[in-house]
């Protein structure tokens, strides 16, 4: 029995959960992971796996065996990297855990570039919600945090930050009006994000914190107000920002949506920004590793790309008058 070839199956069966998806992952037969996973469990004695039908579980041996072999497997690959760095060029693949919505509105339109330069790296892309947590079964991980970053055994860098704001279609505004104040969204239709943590309100809050508060949004301009919240009138919620995203061009209503799945929008014209100087949220983004004592240099090679892509000391997808009024 290959007992390494056998382990990195079993982790790539729990990474992908399912032989099939491990299978097609590492190029091989589903047969041939079953085979190696089974002789793995023959060697140690015991069940790594919970199989049925419709899903699979580790069981506590496996849990424990799991963590181990991800410790052993990233010193052996840290190890062939550190043989390999002084003359390779980066190779391999590169697992990413990135929300849908900043992968497909701007990591993908740059990612020729990153292929031009690195044309051995392929990148494994895994879409998920909004993260503030790093995940160890990936090497690079998209942040957004609405606040300080959860605590990890991760290295994380800090790219650039998002404001979450309120935008509507040129038709829209022409037939309703645009809100000049807070109170004035109330009688407006509202495209809202329904999802894990969402509330019914919003709450905006001026860009530039520490300036006066415009009188134009509804509270007194002595610069003692910092926010205002209202009760949006749904006419249409969704899980996915690109359906509100949608919605929003073709005049259903005023969305809330973060500045990155914005940016085209904007440049088009297909969406003016609402009670610009206000936004709804503001995201912090990192690109975050587990903690590594040495990181392979294709996954080194893809965080660089990463900070020289996105880094700004501000919101890089607002413009304009909206983007004069940020502050980090």
């Amino acid at each position: 029995m290959d007992r390494l070839l056998s382990m990195r199956s079993f982790v790539r069966v729990v990474d992908e959960g399912s032989f099939a998806g491990a299978a097609r992952a590492l190029d091989t037969a589903p047969a041939a992971v079953t085979r190696l996973v089974a002789d793995l469990e023959s060697h140690l004695g015991v069940r790594l796996l919970h199989r049925s039908t419709r899903r699979l579980a580790l069981t506590d041996a496996g849990e424990q065996y799991l963590a181990r072999a991800r410790a052993i497997l990233a010193d052996i690959e840290e190890a062939e990297s550190l043989a390999a760095h002084s003359s390779a060029q980066p190779s391999g693949r590169v697992r990413v855990l990135v929300s849908p919505g900043f992968s497909y509105h701007q990591l993908a339109k740059h990612l020729p570039r990153f292929y031009a330069a690195y044309p051995d790296v392929a990148l494994d892309l895994t879409n998920t919600g909004l993260l503030d947590m790093a995940d160890e079964a990936f090497d690079v991980s998209v942040l957004m945090a609405r606040g300080e970053l959860q605590h990890g055994d991760f290295v994380a860098h800090r790219l650039a930050t998002s404001f979450v704001v309120l935008c509507a279609a040129p038709a829209y505004l022409a037939r309703h009006g645009s809100p000049r104040t807070a109170a004035d969204l109330a009688r407006h239709a509202s495209l809202v994000v329904n999802g894990p943590g969402t509330t019914r309100t919003l709450s905006l809050h001026p860009d530039d914190a520490g300036a006066a508060v415009p009188s134009a949004v509804g509270t007194p301009n002595d610069g003692t107000a910092d926010s205002h919240e209202h009760l949006p009138r749904a006419v249409l919620t969704a899980q996915h920002a690109d359906t509100l995203l949608a919605a929003a061009i073709a005049g259903v209503g005023i969305a809330a949506l973060p500045s990155f799945v914005l940016e085209e929008a904007f440049a088009a014209g297909s969406l003016l920004r609402v009670l610009p100087g206000w936004h709804v949220a503001r995201l912090s983004l990192y690109a975050a590793m587990p903690t590594r004592k040495y990181v392979p240099v294709r996954i080194r090679a893809f965080s660089d790309f990463l900070s020289a892509t996105f880094r700004s000391e501000g919101d890089p997808w607002l413009s304009g008058e909206c983007a004069a009024t940020l502050q980090r």
